[in-house]
């Protein structure tokens, strides 16, 4: 018997992993698991570069992401790592003085950098197969005009329509008038400091951001509202018009540690099934971030493998 010429799944995969472009077969790759997009945080392979993350990605058979701005900004996702260990030795002063230095940096690459940087990264996504949906661009607190507004320029050359940011409630009002010139939805990202009150990690935080623009939405983070003893179900219940992305991890409650899936207190299959079972389009975003025995792409594929349990 012949042996069909079409590439099956396992193979679009192999050649992805091995760096042939998915999109030569004309497919994007399917993660959607019985009603429910699943994808994943780019910064999961935060020790990967770009190229490799991408990879890393497609043989997980992962097909939708959300870019970890170091990913893609001067220096690389590994460039922030490398340089803490650089430092360790060093005086206080002499840390701040390395860190204003590289802010500059990367400030001047972010408003200078041609915009068809980011249309060429979008490419190298559709060619593995990957679709991608949101763009992590955390405004900060120093960040001038000019950043902020660059930082949606790239959204749009990336072909995004969706910012995802960690930040915090001032920084978030700054960012009002350009969510409008721009008609873009920025989500806000939230993790467990709840001693800070302009942080994003209370309810009542992310209605504040809520309150500010109709272009404002909710990147939830189930692992870290778990930590700061939220209940993840019942707020995405209640907020799920609201809500764009969730980011899915195992904490444990009272500002516990990140663990391997099933190991914490998070509701991370109970989440899934409601995504399910209600038919919310959301979608939920691997983030790789306790400290595994594999790489980094054989810890997500772990994690994938929980949420397809968790929906069979």
């Amino acid at each position: 018997m012949m042996k069909s010429l079409t590439p099956t799944r396992r193979d679009v995969l192999k050649l992805a992993a091995a760096g042939v472009p998915a999109m030569a077969f004309g497919k994007m790759i399917d993660s959607k698991i019985n009603g429910v997009q699943l994808g994943v945080q780019s910064y999961s392979f935060r020790d990967l570069p770009l190229d490799q993350a991408i990879q890393a990605m497609a043989a997980d058979g992962l097909g939708d992401c959300e870019l970890f701005s170091p990913h893609v900004e001067e220096g690389g996702a590994v460039a922030p790592e490398a340089m803490f260990r650089s430092l360790a030795n060093r005086t206080p002063e002499e840390r701040r003085a390395a860190f204003a230095a590289a802010s500059e940096k990367l400030r001047q690459w972010r408003v200078s950098v041609p915009l068809d940087y980011f249309t060429n990264v979008k490419t190298k996504f559709n060619d593995a197969g990957i679709n991608l949906y949101a763009y992590n661009y955390s405004f900060g607190q120093h960040f001038t005009d000019e950043e902020i507004d660059r930082g949606f320029l790239m959204a749009k050359a990336l072909g995004v329509n969706i910012i995802t940011a960690s930040t915090t409630l001032p920084v978030a009002q700054r960012v009002v008038p350009f969510a409008a010139k721009h008609k873009m939805i920025v989500a806000m990202h939230g993790h467990s400091d709840v001693k800070d009150p302009n942080q994003f990690a209370t309810p009542e935080s992310f209605a504040k951001a809520l309150e500010m623009s109709p272009f404002y939405r909710i990147n939830l983070d189930i692992g870290h509202f778990t930590a700061a003893n939220y209940d993840a179900v019942d707020f995405i219940q209640k907020n799920h018009g609201k809500i764009v992305l969730l980011h899915l991890k195992d904490r444990e409650k009272n500002q516990g540690p990140n663990v391997p899936w099933g190991e914490g207190d998070t509701p991370i299959k109970q989440v899934l099934l409601l995504l399910k079972q209600n038919r919310y389009p959301i979608p939920a975003f691997i983030e790789y971030e306790y400290k595994g025995t594999g790489t980094s792409q054989q810890e997500v594929a772990k994690c994938y493998q929980y949420c397809k349990d968790a929906l069979a």
